[in-house]
């Protein structure tokens, strides 16, 4: 899961976004394991500004399944317990539950795709989308019932607003 090499971010907000979804989606024994894992996406940390980091996200340690402890940070939404290294197939999971619960049309044009929900359902898509491991897709953003996608091809809209419809109704 590296960053793309066109851009290397660099600001203490970009570092610690980074920090989260690495300590959401691996697991971490310890600072020198997170500052080398930081280290192989281009991005150089000490460990004292590691250090401070993990404080300011309120990152803690947890026992991991293996029973050693970990790295976790505090998830979004409504359950704020520390989860260390959820995998992509529970967020990708939860991308389809959603979907199904909350998707109501999928439409694109070139390279933008646009996706309908209830009233002030589109946030909570939009944040699945972000967990989800879907690499034709650069962003998202989400109004109160639209969510609004680029995907990195310019034609590429089509076959994402196709999948996120097969998501919807999986047959």
């Amino acid at each position: 899961m590296s960053t793309p090499a066109a851009f290397q971010p660099t600001t203490k907000i970009a570092r610690q976004a980074r920090v989260t979804a690495i300590l959401s989606t691996q697991t971490v024994r310890s600072q020198a394991e997170l500052v080398a894992l930081l280290t192989e996406e281009g991005m150089a940390v000490t460990q004292a500004t590691l250090s401070r980091d993990l404080v300011e996200l309120g990152a803690v340690r947890v026992r991991g399944v293996d029973g050693g402890l970990v790295y976790a940070v505090r998830q979004e939404g409504g359950d704020r317990s520390p989860r260390a290294g959820v995998s992509q197939e529970i967020h990708d999971a939860k991308l389809a539950k959603q979907c199904a619960e909350l998707l109501i049309t999928a439409e694109a044009s070139g390279n933008i795709v646009v996706l309908r929900t209830p009233p002030g359902a589109a946030n909570f898509l939009a944040l699945s989308i972000d967990h989800s491991t879907m690499p034709q897709i650069l962003g998202c953003i989400a109004g109160d019932d639209t969510v609004m996608m680029v995907t990195r091809e310019v034609d590429g809209g089509a076959e994402v607003a196709a999948r996120f419809l097969a998501l919807a109704d999986p047959q």
